[in-house]
This record gives structure tokens, sequence and C-alpha cells, in this order.
């Protein structure tokens, strides 16, 4: 099959009547792929063979049901008068930060409970976070969602995209070409990850790598949100998302200050304790 030509399908394939998307395939095969490199890491870094995957079992689910509530918290103009959409969200309806959020506080009660640090794990845990996000967005690009503003198919062609890239960035209910903000954010995370898998050398400050995914991530976030045209608003044309961006970069720059000045002596990544 000729690429060039290619009618991309949101649908991968059919069990009888219930319809398998490609956005849900890379969404597991992005939790897949991160699990097997965290898996690799966590045994080489001293955690329990079972840990990282016990912690999954409770993590997914909860990242689920947290990235929903902040969708409808922020949409409830609309949920508070059709409740009984809430629960569909197999139409569409779910937001990275709120699955980040719910991620961040099971990982942080369950590291508790096995009395393991939450930093170790973070900073072991942070590079699979990224490459489930890389894979993920291309989700978006198989629904023709998170996209930008109108551009015209000569920028895009500037930017040497494949044309199965430029063709599906045509928005056909807008008649027109758009910012392909997934690509720009999933370009983001890669580098994002190559720092991070270069920062594990080093040697940092434990904690260190987690902080830094949250610095990277958000400033990135920040300016391709800025892009977008499907954005959540808190108020006005205030969005929730550069919001949040603002606060992972301020909770992340302050959170390495403050613990190269306060807790010493410091533990470093490589240290298995």
């Amino acid at each position: 099959m000729d690429l060039l030509l290619l009618d991309i399908n949101p649908i991968a394939f059919h069990l009888g009547p219930i319809s398998v998307r490609w956005y849900g395939l890379l969404i597991v095969s992005g939790i897949i792929l991160a699990y097997i490199v965290g898996q690799r890491e966590a045994v080489k870094r001293g955690l329990p063979e079972d840990f990282l995957a016990d912690l999954l079992l409770w993590a997914v689910p909860i990242s689920i049901i947290c990235a929903r509530i902040y969708y409808v918290t922020m949409r409830w103009d609309y949920y508070s008068e059709n409740p009984g959409k809430i629960i569909e969200i197999w139409n569409g309806g779910i937001a990275i930060h709120g699955a980040l959020i719910g991620a961040f506080l099971t990982g942080y009660i369950f590291t508790r409970r096995r009395n393991i640090s939450f930093l170790r794990v973070a900073d072991i845990a942070a590079p699979s976070i990224l490459i489930g996000q890389i894979i993920g967005r291309w989700g978006n690009f198989m629904n023709q969602e998170a996209y930008g503003g109108p551009v015209s198919r000569e920028f895009l062609e500037q930017l040497m995209l494949p044309d199965w890239i430029i063709n599906q960035m045509y928005i056909e209910e807008l008649g027109t070409y758009v910012h392909p903000t997934f690509l720009y954010e999933s370009i983001w995370n890669f580098i994002g990850l190559i720092i991070l898998l270069v920062l594990r050398k080093v040697n940092l400050n434990r904690g260190e790598i987690f902080f830094s995914y949250l610095i990277w991530y958000s400033i990135g976030r920040f300016f391709i949100e800025g892009m977008r045209t499907d954005s959540l608003y808190l108020v006005g044309d205030l969005r929730s998302a550069q919001v949040v961006s603002i606060i992972g970069i301020v909770v992340g720059l302050g959170a390495i200050i403050y613990r190269r000045i306060k807790v010493k002596p410091a533990v470093k990544y490589l240290d298995n304790k």
C-alpha cells in the first residue's frame, strides 16, 4: 500500500460489536514499553522484581479515573447538565495532567506503604513516563485531535513531514490544515527522554531526574498548549494546562534548589538504598 495515499482510520479492528481504536492500542503499547524500560532499570537499581508491576496495577486504572475527573471538572458547565455522560469515557475526554496527578499520588502512597523512597522510584520511572507520553500522542494523531490552529500545506511541507502526516493534518470539518501539535509534543518529549537518560549517567542527587522531567515537560507543554484549539480553560482565556505547567516548573526548580541546600548528605541516583 502506498503510504502517501493512506487513509487513516481511527478504528484498528472490530471484535464483534466492539470497535478497537488505534488510540487505545497506542496507549497500551506505550504502557507496556514504559514498563519494560522501567523494570529493567528498577531491578538494576535494587528494587524488588515485582515492585513496578504491583505499582502499575494500581497506578494505571487510578490514572485513567483521575484523567477523566480532571476533564469533567474542567468542563463542568456541560457535564453538570448532562450527568449521564460523565462515565462515557469511550466517547473521549481524558486529560494527561489528571493522569499524571493520579499516577504521582498513587506512587507516593504505594512507596510509603512499601517503605521505599518515592523520589527513588520517581527518578527511575521518569524516562518511562516520557516514553508513554511520546507514544500516546500518536493516538491523538490517529483521532485527528489535539491539533493547533490553521496553517497552509506549504508550511507543513517546509517541516519536511511525510505526506501521510500532512494529509492527516487536514481537518475536513474546518476545511484547512492545522499545526501538528501532537507531533511537536512527541518530539519535545523524545528530546527530554534522551536528556533524562544522559542525566542518569551524571549521577545527580536523588529526585533531580524526576524534577528535571517535571520542568522539561512543563516548559514544552506550556508553549505547545498555547497553539492548541481544544484547550480546557479555568476562567476566561486562562488555559488550565498552562497554569499546571507553570506550577510544575516552579515546583521542579524549587525542589531542586531546596534539596540542594537543605538535604545533606545528599543521596545520589546510583545509590541503591
